[in-house]
């Protein structure tokens, strides 16, 4: 039996030691609202093509609205494509692993490409998510964070970070036989130490950096294969 999970909020005085100017923080949400804008007009004719996939493929909603936790504490539901069969959640555990049955078809292509995110854009635009920033986590997760780790909640999260970086295939990491055990004990520390290095050393240069290793890493896969 699952019981409720309540969501701490996050103490003023728990925020991150690096200040950011005031004029850095508004020229970043000025170029993610840019960004969101031009990237859904720009993508309008694939992502009309990928939910005309979706809804073919398997019965349910084109979009997947889990609800993660944003910053201060707040909890979001996140837009993604729906790469898994409907109530995926509900027959099996939190964490993806490989070769995962739950997965359609057109999830597997969609999730390799990293296609199943292109919605976060909308996020982006209402200004639950950055481009860049601590990737959200389920509250089951956030809700143990330590008063250290709760700095990872003074910030946006975002689409990508330095975490997607070295696990952009955490299908493989986790594995088939106990995947929701292995993020527990293997992936989840080591995220959590990247997502507080990049709340602590967080720059524009760096956010840009972050960027241009996501486009090669997505770009860099053959199409097609999973």
């Amino acid at each position: 039996m699952t019981h409720p999970v309540i969501l701490r909020p996050l103490p003023a005085a728990e925020t991150p030691a690096r200040h950011r100017p005031r004029w850095a923080l508004v020229a970043k949400r000025t170029i993610d609202v840019a960004g969101a804008v031009i990237g859904l007009a720009s993508l309008a004719p694939l992502l009309a093509a990928i939910a005309v996939a979706i809804r073919i493929n398997s019965p349910g909603p084109i979009f997947y609205r889990g609800v993660r936790t944003g910053r201060g504490g707040k909890p979001f539901r996140i837009f993604k494509f729906r790469s898994m069969v409907v109530n995926a959640e509900k027959i099996g555990s939190v964490t993806t692993g490989k070769d995962d049955p739950r997965i359609t078809r057109v999830g597997h292509l969609l999730r390799r490409h990293k296609l199943d995110e292109l919605p976060q854009l909308i996020n982006v635009l209402l200004g639950n998510m950055s481009f860049v920033g601590p990737r959200p986590e389920v509250t089951a997760y956030t809700n143990r964070y330590t008063k250290e780790e709760l700095a990872i909640l003074s910030v946006r999260p975002g689409i990508t970070d330095l975490a997607s970086l070295e696990f952009h295939d955490l299908q493989e990491v986790v594995g088939s036989a106990s995947p929701e055990q292995v993020y527990r004990s293997d992936v989840l520390p080591r995220k959590i130490a990247l997502r507080l290095q990049y709340v602590r050393q967080r720059s524009f240069l760096g956010d840009l950096r972050i960027l241009a290793r996501t486009l090669r890493l997505v770009l860099a896969k053959p199409l097609g294969k999973h």
